[in-house]
């Protein structure tokens, strides 16, 4: 089941719009904290520019959700971006779009399209993905088994994330929740009934779009 959209990695993209520098600072996150950590970095780190201006979505409805417009007219930047990032469907994560003014003024408008393309340059950068909750199962085995599960894994079903060679095997196998029951079928069919189930949980993990 799909949780909610966020981007992939921590990322940057930068553009000048009439001789005004844009960069845009993406990065995932999961609370307000990691988020205002991030936007003082960016802060920290331009320190001589003109706007650093942030703005954050927190939570899988969008609960969170805050911006800046950090000394440029009001409503020209932190808000747009805020509505930007709500209406590409795209949460847990901070923005900040770093402006050095370039002696020419973009009017409202001007402002509201630099600084909501900046952003999604920035999204671009960071690469969308899905959050999907994923059953994982731990298995053991024979070690005769390993490279027929392996093989079966090919046929893109599960993925094996962990591979723990003792005087058994342990293997750790994703898959879609709704897919745990016949993974477990097709393992316990390859392997004769030998592969032992020790572990079932369920987590949040990256999809990539």
């Amino acid at each position: 089941m799909i949780q909610y959209k966020t981007v992939e990695k921590e990322a940057h993209a930068e553009q000048i719009i009439e001789k005004s520098r844009f960069i845009a600072y993406v990065k995932p996150v999961e609370t307000r904290e990691e988020a205002d950590a991030f936007i003082a970095s960016v802060r920290d780190l331009h320190k001589t520019a003109t706007h650093n201006v942030p703005a954050l979505v927190v939570g899988e409805q969008f609960q969170l959700q805050w911006a800046s417009d950090d000394g440029e007219p009001q409503g020209t930047s932190g808000a747009p971006i805020v509505q930007m990032l709500v209406k590409e469907g795209v949460t847990n994560l901070a923005v900040v779009v770093t402006r050095y003014f370039g002696g020419i003024k973009l009017g409202t408008g001007g402002l509201v399209r630099a600084y909501t393309s900046s952003a999604k340059l920035g999204l671009e950068a960071a690469g969308i993905c899905q959050m999907k909750e994923m059953a994982v199962l731990q298995f053991k085995l024979d070690y005769s088994f390993l490279s027929k599960v392996q093989n079966l894994s090919r046929d893109g079903n599960f993925s094996i994330t962990d591979i723990i060679y003792e005087e058994l095997v342990t293997i750790k196998v994703v898959t879609d929740v709704e897919k745990s029951d016949e993974i477990k079928a097709l393992l316990g069919n390859l392997t004769a009934g030998k592969a032992a189930l020790i572990s079932e949980t369920k987590e949040l993990r990256k999809n990539a779009l």
